[in-house]
């Protein structure tokens, strides 16, 4: 409830308390108390009209004692905002006690961090209360791949335990980059070999498909001045593998929008962009029917498709994350057996996929 009054005073600074709680659907009582019980975030005139200590700082709080994935960390972005479509200049990122943050959502804040940085906003990540997670996200190479611009409380690690301990343990793959200058096309056998290690071989032909798929749509249509990048964790109490792999760049719609009109004539007509569902409904009918792609070889534009299709066969879960939306599609019976999306999100820029595969303990 405060990130959301915050969010309200950044657009409306000086408004009163029963106007705050009004326009929120919010109890005025409970408005005033937090209002009032938070004075390093909340500041009042002589009349009472409210505005922000630090109007030019956005914090984006994360939760506390619990684990945060993906769907956790855009719901906290739909209360406070993106940074990237607030004006404020300071961002601070805080990792409170107790919060065990998810490959997924690790993958969001790393490719929000840096295209902050690109956007030249001041950026902090604060891990004071919480050090085991900053541990766990030098052992996953994040830092190794978030801008040097961007500040880490209490201090950034001096050594990468990504560098240190790679390659030792089959349940982590650790953030690896993926530059279109110079591709490590390395990168999805790498993957593959972890995920066939934890999961079983009978997923080694159909993993370095889909990964291979997906490792080159970044490489060759991101077209983004950040690199990807592409990751793997195994959660074995939860007996989940999570496969994500992210960039920064146009996203799977903004490379084939452009080209339904003159390529796809039938496919054009059926979906309307003054819509917000139009982008998951792209999304979805590229992974469901394929042939549609921003090249002009022939044959090309069946990548996601085969990836659904992998999808399919292992009853996994996909997510792809697009600017303002996502789209997640469950499979189960060997088929896509539900899809749902999620439109008008705060800005991310690029495409964020995580593959969800449940596997036997």
């Amino acid at each position: 409830m405060i990130a959301e009054i915050a969010r309200f005073l950044r657009a409306n600074p000086g408004a009163k308390g029963r106007e705050i709680a009004r326009q929120l659907g919010l109890d005025k009582g409970v408005v005033n108390s937090l209002l009032y019980k938070n004075p390093k975030t909340f500041a009042h005139d002589d009349e009472q009209r409210w505005s922000l200590t630090e109007p030019n700082k956005l914090t984006v709080a994360l939760e506390e004692e619990a684990w945060v994935g993906a769907s956790s960390f855009e719901n906290l972005l739909a209360v406070t905002g993106s940074p990237l479509d607030e004006t404020c200049s300071e961002v601070e990122f805080v990792v409170p006690k107790g919060c065990k943050i998810m490959i997924d959502a690790a993958a969001r804040i790393l490719a929000l961090c840096n295209q902050l940085v690109m956007l030249r906003k001041s950026v902090t990540i604060d891990f004071s209360a919480c050090k085991t997670t900053l541990t766990y996200f030098n052992r996953l190479g994040f830092f190794d791949h978030l801008a040097g611009a961007v500040g880490v409380v209490p201090a950034r690690p001096s050594q990468s335990g990504a560098v240190t301990h790679r390659g030792k343990n089959d349940g982590v793959v650790e953030l690896a980059s993926i530059d279109h200058r110079n591709p490590d096309e390395s990168i999805p056998k790498r993957l593959k070999n972890s995920l066939v290690n934890c999961a079983g071989e009978q997923y080694s032909q159909s993993a370095f498909t889909f990964i291979s798929e997906l490792f080159g749509n970044v490489r060759d249509h991101a077209k983004s001045e950040i690199p990807g990048f592409a990751a793997l964790q195994y959660y074995p109490r939860g007996g989940k593998i999570q496969v994500v792999i992210s960039d920064s760049g146009i996203g799977i719609v903004g490379s084939l929008q452009p080209v339904l009109e003159h390529k796809y004539q039938e496919l054009f007509r059926r979906l309307d962009f003054s819509k917000p569902e139009a982008g998951a409904e792209l999304v979805l009918h590229v992974f469901k029917q394929g042939r549609v792609s921003s090249a002009n070889e022939d044959g090309r534009g069946l990548g996601l498709k085969r990836s659904g299709d992998v999808a399919a066969n292992f009853n996994a879960t996909v997510t792809v994350r697009q600017k303002n939306f996502e789209l997640t599609m469950i499979y189960s019976g060997g088929q896509l057996n539900d899809s749902y999306p999620r439109v008008d999100m705060p800005t991310i820029l690029g495409t964020h996929i995580c593959f969800d595969f449940l596997i036997d303990s």
